[in-house]
């Protein structure tokens, strides 16, 4: 039988144990039991029962399984797995009976409306009612159920509307008595205990708000395919199938590993791995396999009718050509679904060039849409008469994926009402079409596939995650406002490094709206819990936030030296800064954690935050020995060994992931190349910054570099300037006093005003020194009551050294007719004012909708967008939210105001992505994010992750001013404002935000 072989692979998987914290379980208890049906719960476990409740483990002694033989052979199968988690968590085997008349006295009853007999007979005497999930999908409940058959004084019974209602109601019960659903796949360990109890009542969940919910292995080589050949070996070759030499056994021992985690995320859809694999020849166990675990098998947008690329490959070595192959490619697809039409499936139809490419090679995109409508059509006769003669009755999918969307948005090509419309995003997480109402009413409705790793232009991303939830959250809550709920596919890449944003995507497919902006917030911290326990689950979850967060700023593959400003903003310093501290966080708790809990550390935790780290620092590093060579700095060279020994770190780091993290469990993992990109294909190998060194003179000599400037002095012609002191922001300055020789070099820094504040003034100068300068706002003319204050004062500080000497000018500046006390708003600062969204001085709603915060996205603290997403376009000032923020600005005349937005696309037809911008009463000036949506400006988007988009407005006079943002269209996402008044600095990230005292402000 099917359940026998299940079985055995279940005691082969139940070898790799540790030890964990469950999300709910719980030390002790609530005051007394639970009696009530709770909807969308999950079973209520604790350490220490009271009578009620049910004993999954007491007194040495586990409760015995019980699943019906004749139910679903992926039920039968779960049995085992949840019997091997008890035996995990308490080191008892739990026994698995398929014989009614073996039940213990506490008995788990698993199993079926539909084909579990015993739970048919509990539901007619009355002991369970099904009516809460009876004819729902994938829904189930947990009950307790006292004296239910003789012999019997407890039971736990686990019923699902489906097979995998209960299979997700078996892993329900899993993950709260403590395993992970990456207890394999991330090495999280599993806490050992003594006791364990089900607190009695009836917990009830589902259906899902997303009907199929799945990933996609892509962009697989090196590292998962590495992973494989090593773990299972190479495909047995074959003549027919095809299959040759060389390629990893992505066999079924493989992919249990991958459908017992899919399936415990509660997830139930899959497109299999399809680089150098084809899922179905090379182990033609595998579709059997995902068949009985209960998993809907799927082929990519560009695979029809379940036959994998490789297939046709392998056969045919050259790329399919319907114009020219069309009885071949027939039968090829026939083929395929005869294969597979008793699996549980649905069918990619459609078709698109091989590995990406038109259809058509130099024919047009009228040509190719014409052809494609003539494919759907054969291809649905196929279907009629292969599976179904009515074809609505075989779930079907089509992806305009690409150039592909230019058929369906333009020439309007159109398929069946029942086939699936799987809208794509722009493969870096921006969904580029969602329904409009009249397709929200299609029988096959709608879904999206989304993309966490990727491979093409401008560049590919695959080493680690770069995927922050907040960015997720944002885009799926549009696809499900906008009925995008049939299908939800994710491109996972190799699974690992993704396990939080598949873990999230997943989960909030499965809950839907229930979802909200603030459990998005919270659900990192939640995660953590889950895998290490509540102790550093705060902090855990800070780390995993912050370093997705840092990576999505620019993704890794992105960086080079010129990325972040050296001399401006201090943006350099900033951003190694907020990594330092989070790594150093990560460290900490390392250190402070139990052994069995390091290797998952490492995995989820660790290791990204310190590559990522690392990574940053060498390019900022390759950086700063261009700028010093050039100025012929002593620093010069050790800059140029700092990059080499953080290009040997990195590669250590991966070393350390290959071979022996987990006893060498992750063998190629971290093969995936990452530095050294020049186009958007990645490199062969990793290939270190180019790095220059010089060579110095004996003697020392005198060099001075100013904050604001990549200059040198002396040698320059331009003075030498800091950039500009006030009294609302009262920055601190730095100027650095360098050597340019190998003895060593003795400074003096002289201030010519006694307000000017110098740290230190002097000192001994190996190769460089950093001389911080600020002001001192109690003293002279700077002091608060002086009339002079209004003027900017001038001073300077004088660097002396090796007999030269440099001048460096500075000016500060205090208002009279507003002090920092009595400013309310913004103040311009170093002419420009920076604002983070979410720091207005007043919000207006409107009748349809509001401009509301999501927490953590982009690149500041918070964004606001707008809330309903679904809400009408408008024409401000009429029924339009309104955004305002009050600032003081020195001067009169033209301003660029520019507006940092989410990298958001126009996914609703005939519309654009719109907001308007005023100032004080001045009518609103109408924006579209997308007027120049050219393949450049795209690019420019997902490279910086946000899209600037510049208007052009007009100061009348000097003062207070409000600066207005109108919603025209939802989803624009507003994450800064920068009132560029001629003073903003070349930089990645813009001026921080300026100063501001603002009490209405919501994130002060």
């Amino acid at each position: 039988m099917a359940w026998f072989a299940f079985r055995f692979v279940r005691c082969i998987c139940a070898l790799v144990i540790g030890v964990s914290a469950s999300l709910h379980l719980q030390n002790g208890r609530a005051d007394g039991p639970s009696t009530g049906a709770q909807e969308n719960s999950t079973v209520q476990v604790v350490e220490t029962g009271i009578p009620g409740d049910f004993p999954i483990v007491d007194g040495g002694k586990t409760a015995t399984i019980y699943v019906d033989a004749y139910d679903h052979a992926g039920v039968v199968r779960v049995a085992d797995d949840l019997a091997a988690d008890i035996q995990r968590i308490c080191g008892q085997p739990a026994v698995v009976t398929l014989d009614d008349q073996s039940l213990a006295k506490n008995t788990i009853i698993v199993g079926t409306l539909e084909k579990s007999a015993l739970i048919k007979r509990l539901i007619s005497e009355g002991k369970i009612d099904p009516a809460a999930i009876q004819g729902r999908w994938e829904s189930f409940f947990s009950q307790v159920v006292p004296k239910p058959l003789p012999g019997v004084e407890n039971a736990l019974v686990i019923v699902g509307s489906d097979k995998r209602g209960a299979i997700f109601g078996a892993y329900d019960l899993s993950q709260q008595i403590g395993v992970s659903p990456w207890y394999y796949w991330s090495d999280v360990p599993i806490r050992h205990r003594d006791a364990l109890f089900v607190r009695s009542g009836k917990y009830i969940q589902g259906p899902p708000a997303v009907k199929y919910r799945g990933i996609f292995i892509n962009d697989e080589a090196p590292a998962l395919s590495g992973w494989v050949r090593e773990k299972f070996g190479q495909a047995k070759q074959s003549q027919d199938p095809p299959v040759p030499s060389g390629i990893a056994n992505m066999n079924h021992e493989f992919y249990a590993h991958v459908f017992e985690l899919l399936l415990r995320l509660r997830g139930n859809y899959f497109w299999p791995a399809m680089w150098n694999n084809a899922f179905n020849e090379d182990d033609p166990e595998n579709p059997k396999l995902a068949d009985e675990y209960g998993i809907v098998m799927g082929t990519s947008h560009q695979e029809p009718m379940l036959r994998a690329q490789k297939e046709w490959d392998r056969r045919y070595r050259d790329h399919w050509n319907y114009y020219t192959d069309t009885k071949k490619l027939q039968d090829f697809w026939r083929e395929g679904i005869t294969r597979n039409k008793d699996y549980e499936s649905i069918l990619t139809v459609g078709l698109r060039g091989a590995n990406d490419t038109p259809m058509i090679p130099g024919g047009t995109p009228e040509q190719s849409a014409e052809l494609l409508k003539q494919i759907i059509a054969d291809q649905r006769q196929m279907i009629s008469e292969v599976i179904n003669p009515d074809p609505s009755k075989v779930p079907q999918l089509w992806c305009p994926y690409k150039e592909v969307l230019e058929y369906y948005d333009r020439l309007g090509l159109r398929v069946p009402d029942d086939v699936t419309l799987l809208w794509c995003d722009d493969n870096w997480g921006n969904i580029r079409r969602l329904p409009t109402p009249e397709e929200r009413d299609r029988s096959g409705g709608a879904g999206v596939y989304y993309h966490f790793d990727y491979v093409g232009g401008p560049r590919n991303y695959k080493w680690i995650n770069t995927s922050p939830l907040p960015k997720i959250w944002e885009q799926m809550n549009l696809a499900l406002d906008y009925g995008a709920d049939r299908i939800w596919i994710v491109n996972v890449g190799d699974i690992k490094p993704l396990e939080l944003p598949m873990s999230f995507f997943l989960q909030f497919a499965w809950e839907g709206k229930r979802m909200t902006e603030e459990k998005m917030t919270e659900y990192a911290r939640q995660w953590a819990t889950q895998q290490f326990g509540p102790e550093h689950a705060a902090e855990i979850g800070d780390i995993l936030s912050k370093y997705a967060k840092l990576t999505a700023l620019r993704k890794p593959e992105l960086l080079d030296p010129t990325t972040f400003s050296l001399v401006n903003y201090n943006e350099a310093e900033n951003i190694l800064a907020q990594y330092k501290a989070l790594t150093d966080q990560a460290e900490k708790i390392d250190a402070q954690l139990p052994s069995d809990a390091r290797d998952a550390f490492f995995e989820l935790v660790l290791h990204p935050t310190k590559a990522a780290a690392q990574l940053t620092e060498l390019y900022v590093a390759a950086a700063k020995n261009k700028l010093y060579a050039g100025q012929g700095r002593a620093a010069t060279n050790d800059t140029a060994q700092q990059v080499r020994d953080l290009f040997k770190a990195d590669q250590a780091l991966s070393d350390y992931y290959n071979h022996d993290l987990a006893h060498g469990k992750w063998p190629h993992m971290m093969d995936q190349t990452h530095i050294g990109y020049t186009s958007w294909q990645q490199p062969n190998q990793n290939k270190m910054p180019e790095v220059q060194e010089i060579e110095l003179p004996e003697a020392a000599a005198l060099g001075v570099a100013v904050e604001g400037s990549t200059s040198a002095w002396p040698g320059e012609k331009d003075d030498a300037i800091l950039p500009t002191f006030d009294a609302f922001n009262r920055q601190t300055r730095w100027i650095e006093v360098f050597n340019k020789g190998r003895a060593p070099l003795d400074f003096t820094a002289t201030a010519s005003e006694p307000w000017i504040v110098l740290t230190p003034s002097q000192g001994k100068v190996e190769q460089q020194q950093r001389v911080e300068v600020s002001i001192d706002w109690t003293k002279g003319p700077l002091a608060p009551g002086f009339a002079e204050g209004s003027v900017p004062l001038t001073g300077f500080v004088k660097i002396e050294g090796a007999g030269d000497s440099v001048t460096v000018k500075v000016s500060a500046f205090n208002l009279t007719e507003v002090t920092r006390d009595s400013l309310t708003g913004f103040v311009e600062t170093n002419g420009c004012v920076s604002v983070e969204a979410a720091h207005y001085a007043k919000k207006s709603d409107a009748s349809d909708a509001r401009w509301e915060k999501i927490d953590d996205y982009g690149r500041s603290p918070s964004a606001m967008t707008i809330f309903a997403t679904t809400a009408p376009s408008v024409t401000p000032p009429q029924n339009s939210p309104c955004l305002e923020y009050k600032m003081y600005l020195f001067d009169s005349g033209p301003v660029e105001v520019q507006a940092i937005i989410g990298s958001t696309l126009n996914f609703v037809p005939g519309r654009g992505l719109r907001y308007a911008i005023s100032f004080d009463d001045n009518p609103p000036q109408i924006v579209d994010a997308l007027t120049h949506n050219t393949q450049q400006d795209w690019e420019r988007s997902v490279r910086d992750n946000v899209r600037v988009v510049k208007s052009k407005l007009k100061i009348d006079n000097p003062g207070y001013h409000t600066l207005k943002v109108w919603m025209v269209d939802p989803a624009i996402v507003l994450e800064k404002i920068v009132v560029d008044c001629g003073g903003m600095k070349s930089s990645y990230f813009g001026p921080p935000e300026s100063y501001h005292n603002n009490p209405k402000s919501v994130d002060q």
